[in-house]
């Protein structure tokens, strides 16, 4: 008999997968006369035939991923899902509010002209300044500063 025939009804017999049977590859003799569902559980009972552990999937990604999500990695643009609501945006627009309230002050003072006013600006919508200190920074680099800021 095939011990094919052996390992399918030990599977039905045990209940599991054919893959998580094990045949003793010493009692190779044994095995082969088996030819009864009761000669299959006897083989079983006697330690000939018996069921491998099931196996899981592991943690260890999943443990690494929360690692580095911790340490403030994988939070880039591209792991980010649905619309940019919520927090970010309000943030942004606080501080877009904010460095263009400045620039109305150094247009108005007459630091700036309404040139430099409009591209400055521009500038801000598109996030290369980010700050007043680079607002300022810039000013001085380029020299569009009438007088002292």
């Amino acid at each position: 008999m095939s011990l094919k025939v052996v390992r399918r009804l030990a599977a039905e017999t045990l209940g599991v997968g054919e893959s998580r049977i094990w045949l003793d590859p010493e009692a190779f003799e044994r095995l082969s006369m088996a030819v009864s569902r009761e000669d299959i559980r006897r083989l079983v009972h006697d330690g000939v035939i018996r069921v491998k552990p099931k196996k899981g999937v592991s943690r260890g990604r999943a443990r690494r991923v929360r690692r580095q999500k911790k340490k403030g990695l994988r939070r880039g643009p591209g792991s980010r899902k649905g619309s940019r609501s919520g927090e970010r945006k309000r943030r942004w627009i606080m501080q877009v509010r904010a460095l263009r309230k400045y620039l109305k002050m150094l247009r108005d003072r007459r630091i700036i002209s309404r040139r430099d006013y409009r591209r400055l600006r521009g500038y801000v919508k598109g996030g290369m300044l980010k700050t007043r200190a680079q607002i300022r920074a810039y000013i001085i680099e380029h020299g569009m500063a009438r007088r002292r800021i």
